[in-house]
């Protein structure tokens, strides 16, 4: 009898350990075990950090939310109820005289996943977006699914481009790479005092500054992150805002003078002209994917020239004047020094650029990163080096750049790292992106290897980080980082989705591979794609 209860005494220890174990897995819901608002005094150890505000948020109704963003969305799916907890780090005063701190928010919820999300900013920051988690997760944001998600201003207030904060010397340091280390550590202190444990997984994803932030995390806090989704990556802005000073200059020399002698850039190409310029295109490169579909997949074997359209006599609505022709072959070849060295790549040929909402190049849009090339707006004589010798004698610019390649202590723990751009993005340019991505695999022992812990996905058609006439913008590779991290399964496709199609999905591929139609099957269904190279 004794040995029965014995044996039945193991059993139950054995599932007591196996419920456990399973509780603590990540994906299991896991209840908070302290209470939202008893948080306002929670005190970390050696951290100057202060809680201002913790309250419970009840559930919100799919479709009440909208999406953060440039262009506002609902949001399809409901919030369920969270603790929301803002907080502020290191207050101070600066040596202008501002009030100074690492605002940040995070989002706890009542039914968490066991996971952690850190979502990147936008812009200079300056101001804490909500903690949703919509970078790359498609319509079902991280807060949805049960992740605890953060946000921060990285240590300043101000609107999005607001550059006066740099005046202080550790608000533009906070800025470069010090606040996102400081609220990645201090937040998950809170998750683990909130739940009584810590987060099983740390994930990171943004877009723009965002995706800044998400390769500063590989490369200056290799250990923090176990997946990182980065997007249309600011990784270098003086050289991007070379590149837009010159598809300025180039557009700015063809445009007709308004009232005060300033080139007016909004009449250099008219919207016929642009029409005829896209459809142009997608008659040149849209079925080099096997279907002719009003989108480009194989990019790197779209080699368009818009000479196709130089008129041979007089200006017409079916041509462009050889000025148009070669202000178009000059802003997409993207800047070169007098060497012939290329400063900036070419952008690829996608309708998105000239169909979007500030035609070709969005070319006048405002520079989106600390302003090295302050009162060249319009530019009419402009020097390549001298622009070049001006950004490498910019001390911040070494602080902001993300372009070291060593990752090997991210990728020796197990991360997983994934980059996706938009083709028809106006600011930063995919080849950029890629060229860094192909640089980064070579020195880490080679593209084969690296493929082991890193992907690179083109978005044909998508503008910067969301949007276009033409694309499949929703997909979901936040939840693929997660697939790979968690359980192996590397992301060789992701399905995409977009207003601009409804009914249509593809996959995206990762490079070098594309979406290429297998010749039979419906043409709006992704089963009907396969991954080509």
């Amino acid at each position: 009898m004794k040995s029965v209860q014995r044996s039945a005494a193991v059993v139950c220890l054995a599932l007591l350990v196996a419920v456990c174990c399973r509780a603590q897995a990540a994906g299991d819901s896991v209840a908070p075990v302290q209470k939202c608002a008893d948080l306002v005094n929670l005190k970390i150890t050696g951290a100057n950090m202060q809680i201002t505000k913790a309250e419970p948020v009840p559930t919100t109704p799919a479709g009440t939310l909208r999406t953060p963003s440039l262009t506002p969305t609902a949001i399809p799916v409901a919030i369920p109820s969270y603790c929301r907890v803002d907080g502020v780090i290191d207050p101070r005063t600066g040596v202008d005289g501002k009030p100074y701190a690492i605002g940040f928010q995070i989002a706890l919820p009542d039914n968490w996943n066991g996971r952690f999300l850190f979502q990147g900013g936008g812009g200079l920051n300056g101001m804490i977006i909500p903690p949703l988690g919509m970078a790359g997760a498609g319509d079902d944001p991280a807060l949805a699914r049960g992740f605890a998600v953060v946000s921060t201003d990285t240590g300043h207030k101000g609107a999005v481009f607001d550059a006066s904060f740099m005046k202080d010397q550790l608000a533009s340091l906070n800025f470069a790479y010090i606040a996102v280390g400081r609220v990645a550590v201090i937040s998950k202190q809170i998750i683990a005092q909130y739940y009584g444990k810590p987060a099983a997984h740390s994930y990171f994803a943004g877009c723009s500054t965002g995706g800044r932030e998400g390769m500063l995390m590989s490369q200056r806090y290799p250990t923090y992150f176990d997946g990182i989704v980065v997007g249309d990556p600011a990784m270098r802005t003086g050289y991007s805002n070379i590149g837009l000073a010159w598809a300025r200059k180039a557009f700015a020399e063809i445009a007709p003078k308004d009232a005060n002698g300033k080139p007016d850039a909004v009449k250099d190409f008219s919207p016929g002209d642009k029409k005829l310029l896209a459809d142009s295109i997608m008659k040149s490169c849209d079925e080099l994917d096997g279907l002719k579909d009003g989108m480009i997949f194989n990019t790197k074997a779209c080699h368009y020239d818009p000479a196709v359209l130089q008129c041979k006599g007089p200006k017409t609505d079916s041509c462009l004047t050889d000025q148009q022709v070669g202000a178009l072959q000059k802003a997409f070849a993207g800047p070169k020094d007098s060497r012939g060295n290329q400063v900036y790549p070419a952008f690829p040929w996608d309708t998105g650029h000239l169909q979007g909402s500030g035609g070709p190049f969005m070319s006048f849009l405002p520079n989106p990163g600390p302003n090295i090339l302050a009162g060249v707006e319009q530019p009419t004589n402009i020097s390549i080096d001298t622009l070049v010798e001006r950004v490498r004698d910019n001390d911040s610019q070494i602080l902001t750049d993300t372009t070291w390649t060593n990752l090997s202590t991210f990728f020796g723990h197990g991360g997983k790292l994934v980059y996706y751009h938009g083709t028809s993005d106006p600011v930063f340019s995919a080849f950029d992106t890629l060229a860094y991505y192909e640089k980064m695999a070579a020195e880490n022992a080679g593209a084969d290897q690296a493929m082991n812990s890193s992907r690179f996905f083109f978005v044909p058609g998508m503008e910067h980080c969301e949007g276009g006439p033409a694309t499949l913008d929703k997909f979901d590779l936040l939840g693929a980082v997660v697939d790979w991290v968690e359980n192996g399964k590397a992301p060789d496709s992701v399905t995409a989705t977009g207003k601009d199609f409804p009914g249509r999905t593809r996959p995206l591929c990762a490079y070098p591979k594309y979406a290429h139609y297998k010749g039979q099957g419906d043409p709006e269904n992704a089963s009907s794609f396969e991954c080509r190279e």
